[in-house]
């Protein structure tokens, strides 16, 4: 049996993990889980696993979440609750689980998978942001630790997939694939008077709010970059985005000699899941096949690297090195959220971002305390920044 933490199991990919879990009773125990806010969800997921640790964002709603289990009858002894960070990190770093699913949303990830990995736990990965802000000391941990990290990502998942097809030293290139998001086909002109609702009407995923910004400015394909480089050691120069509004070919590798290996699939996180989890054996599914026959055309084009400018942040971020991708992650966090609360307009994320890295000097990472500093300053440049923006927006 498998012993598994989920970290944000309340989230998109946390809930979709915890399906695959419930269709292999026998094979899977889900003894760690860490979510956020929705304490109601959480409940019921520790009702259906009983875990042994169970943590959310802080300690009201911890009080909330342990009062709601007593009144509905829960043997609170059986778990143990925690909060805030160092919750999140107590569970990913119990001795129970032998898999830790990383799943919390953007920077907040970083900390308890470092810790999960010096534990010496397999890591499926689907926070991002942790290769983003700190690859080089995630990776050296993986090899110090000989631990292996299991991509969830679809489009990482597919090219871990692929690259079961040949050797690291034969690949030519990385392909990853994106959908485009809702304003593919929207001219430049008109980003500026897009809304949050317009921005979360993803045409093809189901994802939480932040990702899903992420996706419609391509930022979220910036990061798989940056996460793509520092997974398979491939450099910026070696890694190509093409648009698939499909979403059916999840990425693909192509090789020295011409030849281009697919991962095509349901557009349905829990095979990825499903394919981490059991890592390196493959299951029988529970999803239908794809139907083949059903698939009239795919298409691919090239991304609009001018309407989409958080691309090339992502990738100047990546080559600049050190300290860069970190301060951009922050930043582009901080211009999310503005957007989100109507503070920023659509087409201002990427230029608050590339203020935030005009103003910076990199740094060589050393440590962890080297990328949460940067993380820190970035925040505090990216606010101060929109603040005087809007106050002089104000003003005039």
């Amino acid at each position: 049996m498998k012993v598994i933490s989920i970290l944000g199991s309340t989230g998109s990919i946390g809930t979709n993990t915890l399906r695959v879990t419930s269709s292999f009773p026998k094979e899977f125990r889900v003894a760690g889980l860490s979510g956020g806010r929705n304490f109601t969800l959480l409940a019921r997921q520790i009702e259906a696993t009983s875990p042994e640790i169970a943590s959310c964002s802080d300690k009201h709603t911890s009080s909330e979440l342990q009062s709601l289990l007593r009144q509905r009858g829960y043997p609170m002894a059986r778990t143990k609750f925690v909060h805030d960070m160092e919750g999140h990190i107590e569970v990913s770093t119990h001795p129970e689980p032998s898999i830790v699913l990383s799943a919390i949303s953007g920077a907040a990830g970083l900390l308890p998978t470092y810790r999960a990995l010096e534990k010496g736990k397999l890591i499926a990965l689907a926070n991002k942001e942790t290769l983003v802000m700190a690859g080089e000391l995630i990776m050296n941990m993986s090899r110090e630790k000989q631990v292996e990290i299991v991509p969830v990502d679809s489009e990482h998942n597919a090219i871990h997939q692929c690259l079961r097809g040949g050797k690291k030293q034969e690949v030519r290139r990385l392909i990853l694939t994106a959908s485009g998001g809702p304003f593919r086909e929207t001219p430049k002109e008109d980003l500026a008077s897009v809304t949050p609702e317009q921005a979360l009407s993803h045409p093809t995923w189901n994802m939480g709010k932040k990702i899903t910004i992420d996706s419609a400015t391509l930022m979220n394909k910036g990061l798989e970059v940056i996460e793509a480089s520092w997974l398979f050691g491939t450099h910026a120069d070696e890694i190509d985005i093409v648009v698939h509004p499909q979403s059916v070919v999840h990425s693909m590798v192509e090789f020295k000699d011409g030849s281009i290996l697919a991962q095509l699939g349901l557009t349905d996180m829990r095979i990825a899941i499903q394919y981490a989890l059991t890592y390196p054996d493959r299951w029988q599914s529970p999803l239908p096949s794809l139907d083949i026959h059903s698939l009239s055309k795919l298409e691919f084009s090239e991304p609009d690297r001018d309407k989409f400018r958080c691309l090339g942040l992502a990738y100047r971020a990546l080559r600049t090195g050190g300290t860069a991708p970190a301060v951009m992650n922050a930043a582009n966090e901080v211009a999310v959220e503005a957007f989100l609360n109507d503070e920023l307009a659509f087409h201002e994320i990427a230029q608050l971002i590339e203020s935030v890295l005009d103003a910076h000097t990199p740094r060589e990472i050393t440590d962890l305390e080297t990328v949460l500093e940067a993380d820190r300053w970035a925040r505090e440049e990216a606010r101060g920044i929109n603040r005087k923006a809007n106050h002089i927006a104000i003003r005039s």
